[in-house]
């Protein structure tokens, strides 16, 4: 799939959320209170963005490396930054054991990549630079605001029902108890998976951009069928709340994970799914070499 579509989906899934999120609104007849709810997510959750890279580090026990200590590391990441003519992010190495990996930060600029212990012992050289090739396209794409804007009208969606059960609002035109069970029940229900697949859809195309960064879409997917076995292994510290799972090339808390409808609120796609499209990446630029696609 074309980076471009990708990111069209992305849009397309937050101007859902909005959608939903008038909707509600519309329906309770509460435009004040919409607005209010609206404001006070888009306060919380621009005050995570900007403070994700510290947040995420405290929670994972990450902490700065020295060049000195982990050469190999340095060098990959800023070859790829070099590629990307983006600056050299902040370095940390987590103390957890479950291999995994993360980036955080408000913009290329103010970057953090984390890799834990346990990925640095069951990755080889050429999948952790497919690894850290996907960490870097999520800084380059902007996805923690992206995120956060996906997190703000979905929260928003959430303080609107509450303000439905506790203050009332619709009436019998608009379905009265019914209206308060769909806005109570319902609509933050359907919120959380439009923002999930918002968050998958950011990892298809933070994949893509990766395997065109690297030019090794097979480093990654090799990688992937690694980390699918090994996360669902090795728990992940306790300290690692759900909100938090999205950060990750591969979601942390995987054993935990349902299937069927519990998948929809996945904040990662199936890795079988993301491996095929990584191979047609790779058959594509073994037999064309095409040029990299836009974000």
């Amino acid at each position: 799939m074309h980076a471009g579509v990708n990111r069209m989906k992305t849009w397309i899934l937050i101007a859902a959320l909005g959608g939903l999120f008038v909707l509600v609104g519309a329906w309770l007849g509460g435009t004040n209170g919409a607005i209010l709810a609206l404001g006070i997510a888009l306060v919380f959750n621009f005050s995570m963005y900007w403070f994700s890279d510290r947040i995420a580090v405290a929670t994972t026990r990450s902490k700065p490396v020295a060049e000195q200590e982990y050469p190999q590391l340095y060098r990959i990441v800023r070859e790829l930054t070099q590629l990307e003519q983006m600056p050299m992010p902040r370095i940390y190495v987590s103390e957890m054991m479950q291999p995994n990996a993360f980036a955080t930060g408000r913009n290329p600029s103010h970057a953090s990549v984390a890799v834990t212990k346990g990925i640095l012992q069951i990755l080889d050289e050429r999948e952790l630079r497919g690894v850290l090739a996907h960490e870097l396209s999520h800084v380059r794409n902007r996805d923690i605001l992206i995120g956060s804007v996906a997190a703000a009208i979905g929260m928003s969606i959430t303080f609107l029902a509450r303000f439905a059960l506790f203050f009332g609002g619709g009436d019998e035109r608009r379905g009265g108890g019914i209206g308060l069970i769909f806005a109570w029940l319902l609509a933050p229900i359907a919120a959380a998976i439009v923002q999930m697949a918002v968050s998958r859809s950011r990892e298809y195309q933070a994949d893509e951009s990766g395997a065109y960064l690297s030019h090794d879409p097979e480093a990654l997917a090799s990688a992937l069928r690694k980390l699918e076995v090994t996360t669902r292994q090795v728990p992940a510290p306790a300290s690692l709340s759900p909100a938090e799972a999205h950060l990750f090339i591969m979601n942390p808390l995987a054993g935990r994970r349902g299937t069927g409808f519990a998948s929809l609120f996945s904040t990662h796609p199936p890795t079988d799914k993301r491996i095929e499209r990584l191979d047609a990446i790779a058959r594509s630029l073994g037999s064309a070499a095409p040029d990299r696609p836009d974000r």
